[in-house]
């Protein structure tokens, strides 16, 4: 029976012990391989006292071995945290910090960045170099393990149940409002919610051969990761650095045969305008899924028109829920610029909306937050009662038991279908000179302007009018606009009060390691 994320892998490899379980570059592990290796990983934690709960953290680039290490600590009850590889140290610091990691899986090449992080008071009791350097690094200060004791283990066995279905699988820290990440605990329960979802809706079995482009420590990952393993598929992670080129990256996708890919629109807004689709058929891909941001429409219409043969899906959810709803995209109508539905709710979860005065809405045109229920909700944010408290809250519909949801602080509303429309975030709702006005409504309009390419819109706080609109936006490369082209196109869809006042033209904008664009970034950069 599966009710671990590790029982996944266990499953896989006595159903196809011989099957390719994880292709990077050149090299493979089979499911039987992975198995056994995870096994003797767990065992090794085991040995230097890593129990059920404790929080392991994996400090490597996406690789074999970084599977290898999730895997490894699951099978030991404890908790994997997976760190962002292109992380500040004082971010990567606090995270390590906060979430009382004593254990780090990492490689050589990391160890003077865990070196800057810790100079005095190191709260690390060892960690595991998951390469085959034989470098010495007891000189540095660290209990290290190196990988060669891993590899040369005697075959064991370890328990299949080291802890239950309830208990935490892993902690994703995301950015936090404060500017302090936030550690979202997620449990085996809340993975497994989402991934049995998964495997009814899109029937993944082992022919497929799935992409890994997000990062392990963005939520997109768990449905690569642990979706393929369900079915006994191939997982094929994409190298880092063919995700910069866009015609790489397409070249990628064809020569590995991938059949299900799923990344942030804008990865896929990048091959579309620069990847030269023409050249190549696709024929193996059937499944596109794009989730973590809206996907500009004329973007996404373009898309489906060059490669018209997958399915594509918008599926929506945060962090703390994974994904709760999705919407199967068919025809976009040529005329059609406004965001596409983020659906409705995924089975065996289930979502609400409340207007300001706390009414469901349940009409079209309607517009409220947006609530998740059920098992799918995470269990809260790492050693931040307070936050927790806030954010998960007592369903307000039930008013004869506690039951706790999470209010994703996302504006909906409703279509005539009962699908649910994103309208934007609660705290991008901003006011001007008195109006309130949501910053996603602007970049819709923005997006919709046939010369631009990429648009941000930021807030700027004013005494006088409570605060200015301001735009950066990018151009496609042979086009050339004016501010006031953009003022006078704007004015045409929206009202005079949410017309950017200013306006700067950029040759790129600064992206998150997820992808995004970093809104926080252009701020600083505004501030400073």
């Amino acid at each position: 029976m599966e009710f671990l994320l590790q029982h996944l892998l266990i499953n896989s490899a006595k159903k196809s012990p011989d099957k390719k379980a994880v292709v990077y570059e050149d090299k493979s592990i089979s499911y039987l391989e992975l198995d056994k290796i995870t096994n003797n990983l767990a065992t090794v934690l085991i040995q230097h006292g890593i129990k059920k709960g404790d929080r392991v953290g994996i400090y490597l680039n996406k690789s074999i071995s970084s599977i290898i290490s999730i895997y490894g600590i699951l099978k030991t009850g404890a908790v994997y945290v997976p760190l962002d590889p292109k992380a500040p140290v004082s971010r990567l610091e606090y995270i390590i910090k906060n979430c009382g990691i004593e254990c780090l899986l990492t490689s050589t090449q990391k160890i003077s960045t865990v070196k800057q992080m810790f100079p005095e008071n190191n709260p690390l009791r060892f960690i595991v170099l998951n390469d085959e350097s034989s470098l010495d690094i007891e000189t540095l200060g660290f209990k290290t393990i190196h990988w060669k004791n891993v590899k040369e283990m005697k075959e064991v066995q370890i328990d299949e149940n080291p802890t239950i279905e309830t208990s935490l699988a892993y902690i994703l820290y995301t950015s936090g409002s404060t500017g302090v990440p936030k550690g979202v605990m997620i449990s085996h329960l809340n993975a497994f919610t989402f991934l049995k979802w998964v495997q009814a809706t899109f029937n993944i079995s082992p022919k497929d051969r799935l992409s890994n482009h997000a990062p392990l420590h963005f939520d997109l990952s768990i449905l690569d990761i642990f979706g393929a393993a369900q079915a006994g598929a191939t997982l094929i992670l994409v190298p880092e650095f063919i995700s910069a080129f866009p015609m790489k990256l397409a070249d990628w996708i064809e020569e590995n045969q991938i059949s299900i890919w799923y990344s942030v629109p804008s990865t896929l807004t990048i091959i579309l305008l620069h990847g030269e689709l023409k050249r190549h058929r696709f024929e193996n891909l059937r499944l596109i899924l794009f989730a973590g941001e809206v996907f500009p429409t004329k973007y996404l219409r373009n898309l489906m028109k060059q490669i018209p043969h997958p399915e594509y899906y918008n599926l929506y959810g945060p962090t703390e829920t994974n994904v709760i709803t999705f919407y199967k995209v068919e025809n976009i109508s040529p005329d059609l610029n406004d965001p596409i539905p983020i659906g409705k709710a995924c089975t065996n979860m289930e979502v609400f909306a409340l207007n300001e005065n706390g009414e469901l809405i349940n009409k079209p045109g309607e517009e409220g937050e947006l609530f998740a229920r059920g098992s799918c909700v995470a269990q809260g944010y790492w050693g931040d009662m307070e936050k927790t408290f806030r954010n998960f809250v007592l369903n307000p519909l039930q008013p004869n038991f506690q039951e706790k949801v999470y209010h994703t602080g996302d504006i909906v509303s409703l279509d005539s279908d009962g699908s649910y429309l994103f309208k934007g975030r609660r705290d991008h709702m901003i006011k001007s000179r008195g109006y309130r006005i949501e910053i996603g409504e602007i970049e819709t309009v923005l997006y919709s302007h046939p010369d631009i390419k990429e648009a941000a819109v930021v807030a700027i706080p004013d005494e006088l009018i409570g605060n200015r609109i301001k735009s950066y936006i990018v151009c496609h490369q042979d086009k050339k606009i004016s501010a006031t082209d953009i003022r006078l196109y704007c004015g045409e869809k929206l009202t005079k009060y949410m017309i950017p006042e200013e306006i700067e033209f950029c040759q790129s904008l600064p992206k998150t390691s997820t992808g995004k664009i970093d809104k926080p970034a252009l701020l600083k950069k505004l501030m400073s």
